[in-house]
């Protein structure tokens, strides 16, 4: 059955496209843009005029907490959301339970996708260590060849300096990607927010934002010496920031993403011990997130991301030190980065193409790209509704954001995967 996107803005970075024009699908594929296929025989249009129509949200970064803390979510019970968002594709760091160091695991997550919710694809990121231990290399070729589009020690830096660069050696003889999160674990330890004027009135041990310096510095200095692909996670510094941009001027392969919420929360959004606030890395000052949307209009920053991790409500109810971190994105990712595009930070094009087309580079994946003979992965949005959030209204289980009541421009109104359509908005 071919399907027709009627009448909609169809922007696809991927493809330099920003045009009114029909988008023709059938068997799964995106067929054609613009003039309709002779002899096509269309069974269903979807209305998508004064509508954004753009390749499916490609999310560089989500936990779905399964295998290992089903307790908290599933991937059945985080795919509604992702829809809901949007976000066709994400990509699984490699701290599952247990991680995912072997081929076996890879194709656990693959099959995890299809097996419990068809409608979403999912791909690896495999551990650079066993058991992201810190000790031993994974066999990053056997995961690859099992489907892993990178390589990464999670939320678990790799300490001695040596061993990473034999890691970084090792992955750039094969041009693996290594994704860092870069931080020096001493300064960081004990910490639970950003370290300054609010954590010392709250009397709450701080992460300075010389721990992410110190440790964006050291895997800089060994990715130049490797001749390895990095990129970098969660950026949050506006110092840290700098010395990225220095690096890619200077040429290295580095690329950096940052996360949705970091762009619009700071360290006075954590209130009074609001839990919702606690996450790693932390909110930083405002002059960190100055720094980081300027990030976005020089382009130093390739890609914004959720960085999803939802948590059952009893894990935000203990006190801020012994709540735990993270909190619940997929739903607000689009959201939230729209918001930047009504206060002028970045044009509507540059914010799609950091959601689909850049991250989609960033991980060697053949996603977030309207090109005819692709996955009909879509995402169709109205940029003018407006819209309140609600979290008791949330598809994830993980209720924990602190985006509660935020008002916002711009809805999803369907999302297709493989031209099947997987969510409509209900009004």
């Amino acid at each position: 059955m071919a399907t027709r996107i009627q009448g909609g803005r169809v922007i696809d970075p991927a493809n330099e496209m920003d045009r009114v024009a029909d988008v023709y699908l059938s068997k799964g594929k995106i067929i054609a843009i613009g003039k309709k296929p002779a002899g096509l025989d269309i069974r269903q249009t979807i209305d998508a005029r004064a509508r954004i129509v753009c390749p499916g949200l490609v999310d560089l970064r989500a936990r779905l907490r399964e295998p290992g803390l089903e307790h908290k979510a599933t991937i059945e019970s985080e795919t509604p959301a992702a829809w809901a968002g949007g976000i066709t594709t994400i990509a699984i760091p490699p701290d599952t339970n247990p991680a995912i160091d072997t081929p076996a695991m890879a194709h656990l997550i693959q099959q995890l996708g299809i097996k419990k919710k068809p409608g979403i694809n999912l791909v690896p990121i495999g551990a650079l260590t066993r058991e992201l231990k810190s000790e031993t290399l994974s066999d990053l070729v056997a995961l690859k060849q099992a489907g892993c589009v990178g390589f990464s020690n999670a939320r678990r830096p790799v300490e001695n300096s040596r061993i990473m660069l034999r890691i970084m050696e090792y992955a750039a003889s094969f041009g693996f990607t290594v994704h860092l999160h870069a931080v020096d674990p001493w300064l960081e330890q004990g910490g639970v927010m950003h370290e300054g004027a609010v954590s010392t009135r709250l009397g709450l041990n701080g992460i300075p934002d010389t721990a992410e310096i110190a440790g964006v510095a050291r895997d800089l200095a060994l990715v130049a010496q490797s001749g390895c692909k990095a990129h970098f996670m969660h950026v949050s510094s506006g110092k840290a920031l700098n010395l990225i941009r220095r690096a890619r001027f200077d040429g290295l392969d580095v690329t950096a993403d940052v996360t949705a919420h970091h762009l619009h929360l700071t360290e006075h959004d954590v209130g009074l011990f609001d839990t919702r606030g606690h996450i790693i890395p932390p909110f930083r000052s405002q002059t960190d997130l100055d720094a980081l949307r300027a990030g976005l209009k020089d382009f130093t920053i390739s890609a914004i991301c959720s960085d999803h991790a939802p948590h059952e409500r009893d894990a935000k109810l203990a006190s801020f030190a012994q709540s735990a971190p993270g909190l619940s994105g997929l739903e607000t990712l689009l959201p939230l980065t729209l918001k930047l595009v009504n206060i002028n930070i970045v044009s509507l094009y540059d914010a799609i193409n950091m959601l689909t087309a850049k991250p989609a580079q960033i991980l060697g994946i053949e996603a977030g790209t309207l090109s005819p003979g692709k996955s009909a992965d879509i995402c169709i949005f109205d940029p003018e509704k407006e819209w309140q959030f609600d979290t008791e209204k949330m598809l994830s289980r993980g209720k924990n954001t602190p985006c509660n009541r935020w008002p916002f421009q711009g809805r999803v109104t369907h999302t297709l995967v493989r031209g099947k359509t997987v969510y409509t908005l209900d009004d």
